[in-house]
């Protein structure tokens, strides 16, 4: 695997590729909403040419917007890719689950996994010779839940860049997180903030624990400084709840997944829980040998596909390859 692709070494020159390359196209893209879950409406995006014969679903984290992937929906076009995504209910362009618009949060986790497959729904995936997930974090979670659940679905392998298998924390709390975020969330009648959460807050670069390239740091919260709309703060009491729960079942269920995984790792991660990742890894390959393949990104934070270059090449790289592979 090469790590030197030119087209992909733009990190220094960002700020002119966004006003010169992505600007533009992200000006083209068709947009829209669909009604998900609980007739919560879903905005969503895609990138589509009639020639083009594989796509790609994106599946994004937490507090994160179709708006925020703008570099990598062009990168994967460029690569031939049809390219959909769409915001998770309670962030981004989507609508909001309650009345503080800061609070990340939803009902139960099972409907983000209903919304997603709505979406897989909406847009007929099964019409493309081949069609493939790439997930993030929470989105990873998502993904792989709804693979779980949905056995007669239209993709032939997924991607998983950090995902949520579990939450980071302290090993002395992990015995009491559900329980205590169960108990914290029935405390009040309307969704409450996680202990130490708050509204959002654009934190200094050197305060950040999801990238080391301060041009793509910068770029997003310009981006989200200019667009308030998709702000988002800490999570709820209950989201913590039901995350907690969701990713539990991701491991327990993980050999119910029928297509194979790519697993890309952030060594260097301190959101979601790196060995819950090996489990889930571990557990699927225990009864399907090979079906998971695990990638770890050395010295990468979190968000592997906003890295420095170096790594985010090594991400964009393993992806890709695995995907043509199929």
């Amino acid at each position: 695997m090469s790590n030197n692709n030119p087209q992909w070494q733009r990190e220094n020159q960002l700020f002119e590729f966004s006003q010169q390359t992505l600007a533009p196209f992200w000006n083209g893209r068709n947009e829209g909403f669909i009604m998900g879950e609980l007739h919560k409406k879903l905005y969503w995006v895609s990138f589509t040419k009639k020639e083009n014969t594989k796509a790609i679903l994106v599946v994004n984290g937490r507090i994160e917007s179709v708006y925020k992937y703008q570099e990598l929906f062009w990168d994967l076009t460029e690569q031939g890719y049809d390219v959909y995504s769409y915001d998770h209910r309670g962030q981004g362009m989507s609508e909001r689950c309650c009345d503080d618009r800061q609070i990340g949060h939803v009902e139960h986790f099972d409907n983000y996994i209903k919304d997603m497959h709505q979406i897989v729904q909406t847009f007929d995936f099964s019409r493309y010779d081949k069609a493939f997930i790439l997930a993030h974090s929470m989105g990873g979670a998502i993904s792989t839940r709804y693979l779980q659940t949905y056995s007669e679905h239209p993709f032939a392998a997924i991607t998983l860049s950090a995902p949520m298998m579990g939450i980071q924390m302290q090993w002395f709390l992990r015995p009491f997180s559900a329980p205590l975020t169960r108990w914290m969330a029935a405390r009040s009648p309307i969704p409450n903030y996680a202990l130490g959460q708050q509204a959002y807050i654009a934190k200094p670069f050197e305060n950040n624990h999801l990238t080391h390239s301060p041009s793509r740091y910068q770029w997003f919260r310009d981006l989200y400084a200019a667009q308030p709309d998709i702000q988002l703060g800490g999570p709820s009491n209950h989201w913590v709840n039901q995350s907690l729960l969701a990713a539990k079942r991701c491991i327990i269920e993980a050999t119910n997944i029928t297509i194979p995984v790519l697993l890309m790792q952030a060594s260097q991660d301190t959101i979601v829980d790196n060995a819950a990742q090996l489990r889930f890894i571990k557990a699927l390959n225990q009864r399907h040998p090979g079906r998971g393949q695990f990638h770890p990104i050395q010295g990468a934070h979190h968000e592997l596909l906003f890295e420095r270059d170096e790594l985010r090449i090594q991400a964009l790289q393993y992806c890709l390859d695995f995907f043509n592979a199929q």
